[in-house]
């Protein structure tokens, strides 16, 4: 009984692993495309991050969680004030781990309908040798 109950416990975590996200992935071309269209741009990083790399141009610098990983206070009144839950909007952080966590919860827990992540973040931009604004 033991080993067929793991077995079909590690297919449904395989499965959950392998699901397609509530939000959508774009790469590169992609963002370009969206920025053009007027769809706002959130740099989710810390300062000190934005420092280092530079941003997307036109990205509004809003910060998601500080170094312990505790959110800011401010970031959910502000976002909610800027973009309304049917607008679309684009996350970027610096490998796009943050944001995928971040998308889900915008999705889930407030009812956002279109989040767009950049698979690869301010790091993938950067290697395709693409512009940032020095912040």
């Amino acid at each position: 009984m033991w080993p067929r109950l793991f077995a079909a416990l590690t297919v449904l975590l395989a499965l959950g692993a392998c699901a397609k996200p509530p939000y959508t992935n774009i790469d590169n071309a992609q963002l370009k495309t969206l920025i053009a269209q007027g769809v706002p741009i959130y740099d989710v990083r810390r300062a000190e991050e934005w420092r280092q790399t530079g941003i997307v141009e036109g990205s509004r610098k809003l910060t998601w969680v500080d170094k312990s990983g505790q959110p800011s206070p401010e970031f959910m009144p502000r976002l909610t004030a800027e973009v309304g839950k049917n607008a679309p909007l684009i996350l970027i952080c610096r490998t796009g781990n943050r944001t995928d966590k971040l998308a889900r919860e915008l999705m889930a827990k407030h009812g956002y309908t279109q989040v767009y992540n950049v698979r690869d973040g301010i790091t993938g931009w950067i290697g395709e040798k693409l512009p940032v604004t020095k912040i």
